[in-house]
């Protein structure tokens, strides 16, 4: 049943307080399917692909780079970054708000940590030719991203033709979570080494929304320690210091 067709803030904490938060606690992860409905999740993705097809979404950077590797081998897909209050991104907007405040009602349950702000949103795709992203952890330095949410937008997705799947490889366990990018499938998972994961290649285009919730106190010191960094950089070109502008695709 569309969560958004009877949307209401004691809805939000019904979810967040019996579904979000014990799953979090317990396995580090948790995902919603038909979150905003066919209607409201289709406006979403022709508000995407019309991103796709104007040419706003671009190579994924990489925080760093390793001689001899190539970008297309770690990552392979094409993002933008959005606030919510850019032209065209109405739909996208109605929907980082209401992930807000699923996760401000989330927040006060999961421990001492406050989680008050939050990335600006990456729309990725996949464009459908082999492109996935390497094993690799969100927050592996202590940046301060605590819960990464993604929204998939792909309709009438067959893993088995069309691959794309989302593998958590949980710490410390001995299974793996395969997670499909089914169209208006909502997931959350904690962002640090708790959860490294995978991209599969994916062999039709796909789809996703990520944003990072960030601990304050975490986050405050990651700048501090970007700026002292910074400080310190007196000569050459100042590559050694540049912030981290595209967290890994999910």
């Amino acid at each position: 049943m569309p969560f958004i067709e009877h949307v209401s803030d004691s809805d939000l904490e019904r979810l967040a307080l019996e579904r979000v938060v014990p799953a979090l606690l317990a396995r580090g992860f948790h995902f919603v399917d038909d979150f905003l409905g066919e209607l409201a999740g289709g406006v979403v993705l022709d508000q995407v692909m019309e991103m796709h097809r104007s040419g706003a979404l671009q190579d994924g950077r990489l925080a760093g780079s390793v001689n001899g590797v190539h970008r297309r081998s770690i990552r392979g897909d094409k993002i933008a970054w959005v606030g919510g209050s850019e032209r065209g991104c109405e739909a996208i907007s109605f929907l980082l708000n209401l992930i807000d405040k699923l996760i401000s009602m989330c927040a006060r349950r999961l421990g001492k940590k406050a989680i008050r702000e939050r990335s600006k949103a990456m729309v990725a795709c996949y464009p459908g030719d082999g492109a996935g992203y390497v094993k690799h952890v969100d927050n592996p330095n202590c940046d301060g991203r605590r819960i990464t949410c993604i929204y998939y937008l792909n309709k009438d997705w067959n893993a088995k033709e069309h691959g794309g799947v989302l593998r958590i490889f949980p710490e410390g366990k001995s299974y793996v979570v395969d997670i499909e990018p089914l169209f208006d499938r909502l997931l959350f998972f904690w962002s640090d080494r708790r959860n490294p994961h995978e991209v599969q290649p994916s062999f039709s285009t796909r789809y996703a929304i990520t944003v990072w919730y960030y601990d304050s106190e975490e986050r405050a010191e990651a700048k501090r320690r970007f700026r002292d960094l910074k400080a310190s950089v007196k000569q050459g070109d100042g590559s050694a210091c540049r912030e981290e502008t595209s967290p890994p695709a999910v």
